[in-house]
């Protein structure tokens, strides 16, 4: 079958659900989805077309990006916009169905927006909201609007048509038009992608490999994820330009296997792609030939790294090695290897479909086109977005993210997942580009960005990333080992109130050795939380240290609960509920908090009724209460 007889089968298909003759319902059935109940919510979509007897099209597609809406449900009727829907349940989704497909009430109030052509009396377009206003969807271009397991929804949407033009050009026109794009590896380094391809491609061997690294590991990103549960072919159209342009046959995605649906989705992309001559032998009748396998990892967070990677898929344990020889020249089975992560490959069928001048008119100078990232923490909105590079950090926070929750404070952002820094409220208007943010402490990263509050202690924080980075150390490096531990074991003593204040400057050097002496890139950033939280926030450490107080009350050592007596009913709620029996009293007695015994849970402050508010929580100072049980005033 030809390019064009497979284009015009799939786009008789797509019109069938764009012109459709009647309903098409289109769900956000990904991981983030599901976990909001989406499959509950499908159950409820089929009983209610059932039970009115409304003939229906029902599909599962990829998430959107727009998490805090989730469970998301679209309406496509016949004649009418695609509306969305947000913040379903199997109630609302069937009183839903009754009202716009029956009654013909669109439901304002569940609605968020519409897409297409005309309007919809009560609802905006979707892409005129706030959220979605400021990005720019390259990446995630089908992702929510196609079924990833239909290869058709695909090609209809001017998929493989990158492949189609890579594979009439020479590879090394292939290379310069990446070149032109100004793309550079989405994974975290920032390498240009046309670089490390050039290098492979010029490597005489007559075996080369491509990988996908697809080993997504941050606490909180959800990027690749998302794209290859949402848009698998977008990822595989790329590796084949990828493999043709350096002279590769083989090819691997390394994905873990705490990801069964984006492996799922995979699984089935690869057969669909062969039956189409997308993949395999003789690809499109070029005689240019390309296998792809799928290799599980078993989730250690240091196979992100390429050469443990690499030493995973060879069946060895994932450790890092030195470089060079570089992966390009030397890599899987000692052959020329390219590996790039999702993002990157999702990119390269774009850029060969529609130009490389078209992708660098987005960015900055040195950081073309678009950024995925995960947007998560104490924002309004959470979710997975995607803007232009060069976009301040305070527009993402404020304008795509809708600021922080309950009108609190901003105090910090965290870009590049555990390795990535911590970066304060004047460096609201720094770009997010790469270099921007290697000079101000941090990196880009895969892609993960977590928004912290007023009530984030920067001491705790660092703790957690860097107890994440030391856990997941291979252990090869004495650097990466041994000095990750010593500064975890300071950051710890810091937390109790029994740290010193020349341990601020021991971290520090720790840091910088850790940095400077590592042998892979786990170790070379795991400091970066400990020297920006040192950087922009030294005064929090020293608050630690000199006055034994946790300024955000979040460093359990540091904190005291007290009962006030002046505000104590004796109601004895918090009493009863205390875990370990810290607190003495009666009925229409004050209580009393035994200091020894409390574990400062919070469980009193969670209990006490909000009309007393009795129980405070304090850090650095002590209040006087009585220390035995009295009576209540007025009893």
């Amino acid at each position: 079958m030809t390019f064009e007889e497979i284009e015009k089968k799939a786009l008789l298909e797509w019109r069938v659900l764009e012109q459709v003759e009647k309903p098409c319902l289109l769900v956000g059935a990904a991981t983030c989805g599901r976990s909001a109940g989406a499959l509950a919510v499908i159950d409820a979509i089929n009983k209610t077309l059932k039970e009115f007897n409304i003939e229906a099209k029902v599909i599962q597609v990829g998430c959107i990006g727009l998490c805090y809406a989730e469970p998301m449900v679209d309406i496509i009727k016949p004649g009418r916009p695609r509306i969305s829907y947000g913040n379903l349940t199997p109630e609302i989704v069937s009183q839903l169905i009754e009202d716009y497909l029956i009654k013909d009430n669109t439901r304002p109030d569940l609605a968020l927006g519409y897409i297409g052509d005309g309007r919809v009396d009560g609802i905006p377009a979707l892409f005129d909201l706030p959220v979605l206003k400021p990005q720019v969807r390259i990446v995630l271009r089908n992702c929510g609007f196609i079924d990833p397991e239909n290869i058709n929804h695909y090609v209809a949407n001017d998929g493989y048509k990158g492949l189609v033009r890579a594979l009439k050009m020479e590879p090394e026109a292939i290379i310069q038009e990446i070149k032109k794009s100004g793309l550079r590896g989405r994974g975290g380094a920032g390498f240009p992608t046309w670089l490390k391809w050039d290098i492979c491609r010029r490597e005489l061997s007559p075996e080369k490999y491509i990988i996908c690294n697809a080993d997504e590991g941050d606490p909180g990103a959800f990027m690749n994820r998302s794209l290859l549960e949402g848009d698998p072919h977008s990822v595989l159209e790329g590796m084949v330009i990828g493999a043709y342009a350096i002279g590769a046959n083989q090819g691997y995605i390394y994905c873990r296997a705490e990801y069964p649906l984006a492996l799922e989705r995979l699984n089935i992309a690869l057969p669909q792609m062969e039956e189409y001559g997308f993949v395999g032998d003789n690809i499109l009748g070029s005689g240019f030939n390309f296998h792809i396998k799928i290799k599980e990892g078993a989730g250690a967070f240091v196979c992100g790294e390429e050469t443990a990677l690499m030493a995973s898929i060879e069946g060895k344990r994932g450790m890092p090695r030195a470089r060079p020889p570089f992966p390009a020249q030397s890599g899987l089975w000692g052959k020329p290897t390219n590996i790039n992560n999702v993002e990157t490959w999702a990119n390269v069928a774009v850029i060969l479909e529609k130009g490389g001048e078209w992708y660098a008119q987005y960015g900055t100078e040195t950081s073309k086109g678009s950024k995925t990232f995960a947007l998560v923490g104490k924002v309004e909105r959470t979710g997975l977005i995607e803007v232009p590079l060069g976009i301040k950090l305070g527009e993402v926070i404020y304008e795509v993210a809708g600021g922080i929750l309950k009108g609190k404070q901003f105090k910090a952002v965290q870009t590049g997942g555990p390795s990535g820094g911590c970066l304060p409220v004047n460096l609201l208007d720094l770009p997010v580009d790469y270099e921007s943010l290697t000079d101000a402490g941090s990196i880009m990263g895969s892609g993960g960005m977590i928004v912290m509050d007023e009530d984030t202690c920067v001491v705790d924080i660092a703790e957690y990333f860097l107890s994440f980075t030391q856990a997941e150390s291979c252990g090869k490096c004495v650097p990466c080992r041994v000095g990750t531990k010593q500064m975890l074991n300071i950051l710890e003593r810091i937390s109790k109130g029994e740290g010193k204040l020349e341990d601020i400057e021991q971290l520090e050097r720790l840091a910088n050795t850790v940095k400077s002496g590592s042998l892979c890139g786990l170790g070379q950033t795991a400091p970066n939380p400990v020297l920006t939280t040192i950087r922009y926030f030294r005064s929090e450490y020293e608050e630690h240290i000199n006055k034994k107080r946790c300024p955000a009350l979040v460093c359990r050592k540091l904190i005291s609960f007290y009962i006030l007596p002046d505000k104590c009913a004796g109601c004895m709620i918090c009493l009863r509920n205390c875990p370990v029996e810290a607190i003495r009293g009666g009925k229409r007695l004050i209580h009393v908090i035994d200091q020894d015994k409390c574990i400062e849970c919070g469980t009193c402050l969670d209990v006490c009724p909000k009309r007393f508010s009795a129980v405070v929580k304090v850090s650095g100072v002590k209040i006087e209460v009585p220390r035995e049980p009295i009576l209540v005033k007025g009893s």
